[in-house]
């Protein structure tokens, strides 16, 4: 992985939260989160999207590394593969929400295009 956010975690606390993150998101479709949280969220979703178009062995060990349940892996190779098989990347999309309430923290949803 390139460069990418600290997020005020430690190494290990931080890929678990993304893991989770990117798990829910393509369980779901569409998750709330911080801005910052759905930037990064985005680039790793977007990257298991692309590796589920491939469909081959390899893509789908590659993705079960980083996507825990493995019914989220199946339903990503079967439906939302071949829904964007036609496009070159952006599955995804982030609109922002506005501050939060309790820390003021921008939030945004990411959802599916």
């Amino acid at each position: 992985m390139a460069w990418q956010r600290k997020l005020g975690r430690p190494t290990d606390q931080r890929i678990a939260m993304l893991k989770n993150l990117v798990t829910s998101f393509l369980k779901h479709g569409k998750i709330v989160t911080t801005v910052t949280r759905a930037k990064e969220t985005q680039k790793l979703a977007e990257k298991m999207i692309t590796l589920a178009k491939k469909g081959d062995l390899h893509a789908r060990r590659q993705v079960l590394s980083f996507v825990k349940d493995q019914s989220v892996t199946k339903a990503l190779f079967d439906d939302v593969a071949s829904r964007y098989n036609e496009r070159n990347g952006g599955y995804t999309r982030i609109v922002k929400l506005g501050p939060r309430r309790g820390d003021g923290s921008e939030m945004a949803v990411l959802e599916l295009v």
